[in-house]
């Protein structure tokens, strides 16, 4: 088998390959949108019409906004999540500068620590904490509680992006008059525009659909989109139709907001990944 034949072989094994991870990746969000326009029957008794062969309707997301007022709880999670992300990055950012230029190697540990310790192993304080001084059922409890998950994330994602801007572009800044702060402001950040967009939105995603702070700490003013859901599941029905309605008015934010920065996100991943 000559070169040419085997270059074909893999490139066909390799699109064979590629189809096969997104047919997995997506047929679970093509079954979630098409079951959102289903009704709860036809979704019950799916296997004997097939996935494809029903009458749609629109009362799903109309009982989602109209009787369960999700409207309120978007906003909710709107608030949390962007409060949080930018508080985060506001801590965040200096401290991953400062990690990267000082070389403080056992600080970055100990942030990737607290990033691998699982969330529900600080539940117990934050609940403690929070009762105590009468913040729960309130945004701030919510923010800083998500903002344990946001933080670490950030300056992890950061600390190669600072490490990969030269040092000898700041020394240039200072010599021209700008302090270490402005040299910071004007230079790295500028320069790490793509690394704080890709860790602001993931960190974003993660406080979108944050469910364990959320459902402990939130109350009947404050609950977010993936405590909400909750609503179409009791003891003994679930209303799938409503419950795929309310998962597509969860997610389809976080695809368009992913798709609109994907050129950001992909240049933020690989920032820092190559020296030299």
């Amino acid at each position: 088998m000559n070169r040419k034949a085997k270059s074909v072989i893999a490139s066909i094994f390799k699109h064979i390959l590629i189809y096969a991870v997104l047919l997995i990746t997506l047929f679970p969000l093509l079954w979630m949108l098409l079951a959102s326009f289903e009704p709860h029957q036809s979704i019950i008794n799916q296997a004997a019409h097939g996935l494809f062969e029903f009458e749609p309707t629109l009362q799903n997301f109309v009982r989602v906004f109209a009787q369960y007022d999700f409207a309120e709880y978007t906003l909710n999670s709107f608030i949390v999540a962007a409060v949080a992300t930018l508080l985060s990055l506001v801590i965040g950012l200096p401290c991953a500068y400062a990690i990267a230029r000082f070389k403080m190697r056992k600080s970055s540990v100990v942030v990737l620590l607290v990033r691998m310790i699982p969330g529900i192993s600080f539940l117990l304080p934050w609940f403690t904490i929070f009762s105590k001084l009468g913040l729960r059922n309130t945004y701030a409890a919510l923010i800083l509680s998500h903002m344990l998950i946001a933080l670490p994330f950030i300056v992890w994602i950061m600390i190669p992006n600072f490490e990969a801007i030269p040092r000898e572009l700041e020394e240039a800044a200072w010599i021209d008059g700008c302090t270490q702060h402005g040299a910071f402001v004007r230079v790295s950040l500028r320069l790490s525009t793509p690394g704080i967009i890709t860790a602001s939105l993931l960190a974003f995603i993660f406080s979108w659909n944050n469910f364990m702070f959320s459902f402990a700490l939130a109350g009947r003013d404050t609950i977010t989109l993936p405590v909400a859901v909750f609503n179409f599941v009791s003891y003994a029905y679930i209303d799938w139709g409503g419950l795929m309605a309310a998962s597509v008015a969860i997610t389809l934010p976080i695809i368009i907001l992913s798709l609109c920065l994907q050129r950001y996100i992909i240049s933020g991943l690989t920032a820092g990944a190559v020296k030299g």
